[in-house]
């Protein structure tokens, strides 16, 4: 596959992040499949930069768990299996779900107020039916309630998760009707926020974040087109 021409190619004036995160969705969507090696300076090539934000990208992605740096023979993607994308995401499911009841007894009066801002961004989002800018609200919204747990180890550990998860609760708001589900269930786990509720957001926060039965199987799906041109 020709990866220079490859869609999502970002312009010479983009950062290292604005790199990780086209390379992420790439990898997700099967662009760079499991064992590809990503060489630096068809990489910099492609996105007509120098070597220097590619190379600090593909630290970041390995620090992610995206992708492995081995010595001397360069950097490459490491394979997620169905069985292993269930599981990381029923674990994200428990550090949600004990994020939120931690939150619904905690959040101060401001961080309530953090919270319902990134849910606006959110409707905002959904209203135009821009992913893009759904999913940077949804950041945003989770962000405020690892924040709002008042425990950063908890925290900490939901980030570091949340980002190898990245690129997959990215592509998943692609699938049809996704992001109008997501956000009513924003809205149920705000209302139980607000209202104090640990045990309601608890088992909200959990049934958002995991995917199963038809939902995972529509997410499966949409990687399969890439997949196949890959």
């Amino acid at each position: 596959m020709n990866t220079e021409s490859a869609p999502h190619a970002p312009t010479a004036t983009r950062t290292a992040k604005a790199l990780r995160e086209v390379l992420e969705e790439d990898i997700a969507g099967g662009v760079y499949p499991p064992g590809t090696r990503l060489d630096e300076a068809s990489l910099a090539r492609r996105f007509a930069v120098s070597r220097t934000p590619i190379r600090e990208a593909l630290i970041e992605l390995a620090a992610s768990g995206l992708i492995e740096i081995r010595p001397r023979r360069g950097a490459f993607v490491r394979e997620i299996g169905i069985r292993r994308l269930i599981e990381m995401f029923e674990v994200m499911a428990e550090l949600e779900a004990m994020c939120g009841r931690l939150a619904a007894r905690r959040m101060t009066p401001d961080e309530h107020a953090r919270l319902v801002a990134a849910h606006e961004a959110c409707a905002r989002a959904t209203e135009s039916g821009d992913p893009s800018a759904y999913f940077e609200a949804n950041g945003q919204f989770h962000e405020a309630i690892y924040s709002g747990s008042g425990n950063e180890f908890l925290a900490e550990q939901a980030r570091a998760l949340q980002s190898r998860l990245k690129p997959y609760r990215r592509l998943q708001l692609h699938v049809r009707n996704r992001v109008g589900n997501s956000f009513q269930e924003h809205e149920a786990i705000v209302a139980a926020i607000l209202d104090g509720d640990d045990t309601r957001t608890e088992e909200a926060l959990r049934a958002h974040i995991l995917i199963q039965g038809e939902r995972f199987n529509d997410f499966v799906a949409s990687l399969r087109p890439r997949d196949g041109a890959s």
